[in-house]
């Protein structure tokens, strides 16, 4: 028993660090795309034209991608997500120094964007459904915790990095670095022997499939609370968390030195909460437990996006942005955690799948209807309205989890 313990404790770390290899080039490769053409046209349409090619792809494909990941072997459409980003970024690699127009040369990259989005879109639901293929289901609110903590390492250090690389070099440098990461995670995973998936499901079609795990999502009303209000909880992230950049300049002063502790304190709460939850793991399974952990979390997530627009010292903002941080990692791996653990094992990448779906679209659309409202509104009345809703939230998930 201790031996096969072993072997899946090294199985999931090695899963997460090739993963983090991964993802630090895609993000390094996002990041630097989103500060260059914002640098070379200073448009609000080229930026939103990127946004869309980054996100409605992956909106489309990640349903498909779900049934997929129930479909056929795991490792091989990780793989071959992996694989096809990086020979993408590697033909813009090849491709950037025959293109001499400006406006070519962000028409292709806009195509580029795209197509990794469609990666993105098959990698979510597959990689969220190794992770209970691999850890038993005790261990899985801990693992995802660490797992929570890894990404959001790698999403403190990559624009860090895309910065350093844009600085430095060129953009074809940081392309260079997606197919470089690549190469090494696929790398790692590649030796990783996963285990057989528990069931079978039948050779129907693919859209069958997803219609399937429709009727499966929304017939089990603590399966579709989950995720309505993971959508939810996305799209009134935006007013204090993807607009505290704006937030901050308009309020304390748009000053490098306030952005980058800004956004030091939000990605240091997330890795915080992250380890906190990692500790309190295997002491809080159960579903009586994770749902209140659940709902202590959204609770001071809205309390503290509600506090940060109500707040005038820039201090005390910090504050309440890394607890913010740490309850933001609180609810999205409570959710992901119990997903996995309600959800029969023969159907999960469909139901992970439209859990990233939630994400890829509440998103954009958050950041189209706040973007809006902030230029017509003080984004401080904004941030509390908002933080007043997530406080409710567990009003409504509480009929679910009694049913």
């Amino acid at each position: 028993m201790k031996k096969f313990q072993n072997s899946w404790r090294n199985k999931i770390i090695s899963f997460f660090v090739s993963q983090s290899i991964t993802l630090f080039g895609s993000q390094v490769v996002q990041m630097a795309i989103v500060w260059y053409v914002t640098l070379q046209t200073s448009s609000g349409s080229w930026i939103a034209a990127f946004s869309i090619c980054s996100y409605l792809p992956q909106f489309l494909v990640t349903f498909p991608g779900g049934a997929w990941a129930d479909r056929y072997d795991r490792k091989l459409l990780i793989i071959g997500a992996d694989a096809g980003i990086a020979v993408i970024t590697l033909g813009m690699f090849l491709l950037i120094p025959q293109i001499s127009e400006r406006d070519t040369l962000l028409r292709a990259l806009l195509a580029m964007s795209g197509l990794r989005s469609i990666g993105a879109g098959i990698q979510f639901p597959v990689v969220n459904a190794v992770i209970p293929q691999i850890v038993p289901k005790e261990s899985l609110m801990r693992y995802n915790s660490i797992n929570a903590v890894l990404q959001s390492t790698v999403q403190f250090l990559s624009p860090a990095a895309a910065g350093v690389i844009l600085t430095m070099g060129t953009l074809r440098f940081a392309l260079l670095i997606d197919v470089f990461t690549a190469i090494i995670g696929i790398g790692i995973f590649g030796h990783i022997l996963l285990p057989q998936k528990e069931e079978k499901i039948p050779s129907d079609s693919v859209y069958s499939d997803i219609r399937e795990g429709i009727r499966y999502a929304f017939s089990r009303k603590m399966t579709g609370s989950l995720l309505m209000s993971y959508g939810i909880f996305t799209f009134l992230c935006v007013p204090a968390g993807y607009f505290s950049g704006l937030f901050v300049s308009r309020v304390y002063g748009g000053t490098y030195w306030y952005l980058t502790l800004t956004e030091v304190w939000g990605f240091g709460g997330m890795t915080a909460g992250g380890i906190l939850m990692s500790i309190l793991g295997n002491s809080c399974s159960g579903l009586k437990k994770r749902r209140n952990i659940l709902f202590a979390g959204f609770i001071v997530f809205g309390i503290m996006s509600a506090g940060m627009g109500i707040v005038k010292s820039f201090a005390f903002y910090l504050i309440f942005m890394g607890i913010y941080g740490v309850a933001l990692t609180t609810v999205q791996t409570t959710i992901t955690t119990l997903i996995q653990e309600y959800t029969k094992s023969s159907i999960q990448g469909r139901i992970l799948g439209f859990m990233g779906a939630m994400y890829a679209v509440c998103y954009p659309v958050g950041m189209a209807v706040f973007g809006l409202m902030a230029d017509r509104i003080l984004l401080q009345w904004i941030m509390i309205g908002s933080g007043i809703v997530l406080i409710l939230v567990p009003v409504f998930l509480l009929k679910s989890f009694k049913s």
